[in-house]
């Protein structure tokens, strides 16, 4: 198997593209602050994961700025002061200051060059709008929990992504699945059929940050420590000759 043998590339964007957790731990400042916690970097953002996941399988339908509302609120609870709505609303809505990582542009750019694009994304369209700026590409597709009903892990997301990309004329051997959640993606794409790409951006960290644990068994079929290394592989591979 070789990285030529795809058509597109169906991409998580939050955590693969843009630096969520570097996102959520700004975003999360005000709340640390006021509640006086006393925790490691990994320690809020696997708090935050445990309740994300939690909120996330309650209520699949809700909008994810509303969603982090929510989280938000119980994070307050968890850590011992009162929730404060506006702070919450200002949680909700900075998905859109998350930053990019710095290879993110350089490197979708290069692969717009030779695959088609689509983002399978836990957000809702109004907080991928306002990503998309920093991204520097314009995807083929794009579908987010909003159009789904449901947050991946669920194995409905992958179905609506397949179902939607061979309309597109893409079959599912067209297919690779290009995230850094082993719980959010590589999981579910493996139940999908689906080949996979790690970009291990937290690499030899000693926990998962905002996301929960992989069950066991998760697999992929290429591994990379960035977008960029994962460009470098493609354009070292022989191109065929037409």
């Amino acid at each position: 198997m070789q990285l030529t043998d795809f058509r597109v590339l169906t991409f998580d964007c939050y955590g693969t593209l843009i630096d969520w957790e570097s996102g959520l731990n700004a975003a999360l400042q005000p709340l640390l602050t006021r509640a006086r916690v006393d925790l490691s970097r990994d320690a809020v953002l696997a708090t935050f994961a445990e309740q994300e996941a939690r909120q996330q399988t309650a209520t699949p339908a809700m909008r994810y700025s509303e969603l982090l509302c929510h989280v938000h609120a119980q994070l307050a609870r968890a850590w011992g002061v009162a929730p404060v709505a506006a702070e919450s609303q200002a949680f909700g809505a900075s998905v859109g200051d998350w930053p990019a990582f710095d290879d993110t542009v350089t490197a979708l750019q290069y692969m717009k060059r030779h695959y088609k694009l689509v983002i399978l994304s836990n957000v809702d369209r109004a907080s991928f709008a306002a990503t998309l700026p920093r991204l520097g590409v314009t995807f083929d597709a794009v579908f987010t929990a909003e159009d789904i009903g449901s947050y991946k892990p669920d194995p409905r997301n992958f179905a609506y992504l397949i179902e939607h990309l061979a309309a597109m004329g893409l079959a599912r051997g067209d297919i690779l699945h290009t995230a850094q959640s082993l719980f959010h993606d590589h999981a579910p794409a493996n139940m999908a059929g689906l080949a996979s790409a790690w970009i291990d951006r937290r690499q030899d960290a000693q926990s998962w940050g905002a996301t929960s644990a992989p069950p066991p068994g998760v697999r992929y079929d290429f591994r990379f420590a960035s977008l960029v290394e994962m460009a470098e592989a493609h354009q070292a591979i022989p191109q065929r000759l037409t």
